[in-house]
């Protein structure tokens, strides 16, 4: 098996060589570029034949491009050009479906986003599809600058099989059996990639992330709906019909909160964010039950809505400390809004971790590094894997886009 950039720590076992010596090369350079072919071979273990053919390849795709020699003094010989990840003709395009509101974005190669646009989401399932339908041709011609679109990538929560492309069960949506990728695939001809927002922001951690030159991660989601993703050896682990990761109903000891399973306490009832918005605007913190206007008034210091996040983070410890114990990984990388907007929240749930859990959370926790665009790199992240992983199938995966059909 292929190393990427060097052999694995101890303890680590080697990324999957998946996508054959093209992907190695397509990651080296997003791990470490920009390499020349002599360090590409270097970091890949692959002949300087393969490694000519291989970038060659990737070039034709508009995957790779050379850039200019570096300044300084001439060399004898063949110069030795550097390639990088060509941003120029490409994009991952992607929604993510939420209970609030719809986000469309577009992610470069490099994972950075280019363009991002919310819609309120209303209605029921078949509304939902049919508004992505008839917004994604305007949003790509206002937005994609004339690249194109390798993929669409569909993220939610809840239970979602990704092989069929379904959304079997979204709680808080009231959805069930979803055929999403059947419906979208036919409208934009686009590859269409259907997964739950943990399992992606999981794939988007070990490429872009927290996780990168990690095998082992798992990855903590806290929205209006919770939920857990598991990588190890480098792989996003699904499960029998994609159900690994499913926390959102253990037991929050004390919790009287209802949860549409039927029982009561279950954790992503008692934390999920429109509870949260609930007791804020009981407590009369803000005019409506907004989580948007909570979250603003955390990020500017207010007293009493930190008060409410602190007590969130407690409620959520638990959970963290069994996926440290249970599963051991080299990461738990924790996705939720007050973290992000509140930095100086994360060794008060430090410390309710460590009050529980066996590891060291200061050395295995972090809050994700993408920020207010977690939603938008999540919904572009099944791409982008695609494209990383199977770099070589988009000789026969690409179709073009055409206009949404009614």
């Amino acid at each position: 098996m292929l190393s990427l950039v060097a052999p694995p720590a101890p303890g680590r076992t080697a990324p999957p060589a998946e996508g054959g010596g093209a992907g190695a090369v397509l990651r080296a350079v997003l791990a470490g570029g920009p390499l020349t072919r002599a360090a590409l071979g270097r970091a890949t273990a692959l002949s300087p034949a393969a490694v000519s053919r291989h970038t060659a390849d990737l070039g034709g795709l508009g995957l790779l491009r050379e850039l200019p020699a570096p300044d300084g003094p001439p060399r004898a010989g063949r110069p030795q050009l550097p390639l990088d990840i060509d941003t120029r003709h490409h994009l991952a395009c992607g929604v993510h479906i939420g209970v609030p509101w719809l986000t469309f974005a577009l992610l470069d190669l490099r994972g950075r986003v280019v363009a991002h646009e919310r819609l309120p989401r209303r209605g029921d399932a078949p509304a939902v599809l049919a508004t992505i339908r008839d917004h994604l041709p305007g949003f790509l011609t206002r937005r994609a600058g004339g690249r194109s679109p390798l993929g669409l990538g569909v993220v939610t929560g809840g239970w979602v099989d990704s092989e069929h492309g379904v959304v079997i069960e979204h709680g808080p949506l009231g959805w069930h059996d979803v055929p999403v990728r059947e419906v979208l695939s036919d409208a934009t001809r686009l590859p269409v990639h259907v997964d739950s927002h943990a399992r992606a922001l999981a794939q988007a951690e070990l490429l872009l992330g927290a996780g990168s030159g990690s095998t082992e991660l798992v990855q903590l989601f806290v929205g209006n709906v919770v939920d857990a993703a598991i990588a190890t050896g480098g792989s996003v682990l699904r499960g029998r019909r994609s159900r690994a990761g499913d926390i959102g109903h253990l037991t929050v000891p004390g919790s009287t909160e209802p949860c549409p399973c039927g029982r009561t306490g279950c954790l992503q009832a008692t934390v999920s964010e429109r509870t949260i918005a609930r007791r804020a605007h009981a407590q009369g913190l803000i005019p409506t039950p907004d989580f948007d206007l909570l979250l603003a008034l955390a990020g500017g210091g207010d007293a009493a809505a930190l008060r409410l996040f602190e007590e969130r983070l407690l409620l959520l410890a638990p959970a963290a400390a069994l996926l440290l114990d249970v599963l051991n990984p080299e990461v738990l990388v924790i996705s939720e809004a007050a973290l992000t907007v509140a930095p100086h929240l994360r060794p008060y749930l430090y410390e309710q971790i460590r009050a529980r859990s066996n590891a060291e959370p200061e050395q295995l926790v972090t809050a994700t590094g993408f920020g207010v665009d977690v939603l938008a790199v999540a919904a572009c992240a099944g791409v982008l894997d695609c494209v990383y992983q199977r770099p070589m199938d988009l000789r026969t995966a690409r179709r073009a886009p055409r206009a949404a059909t009614r």
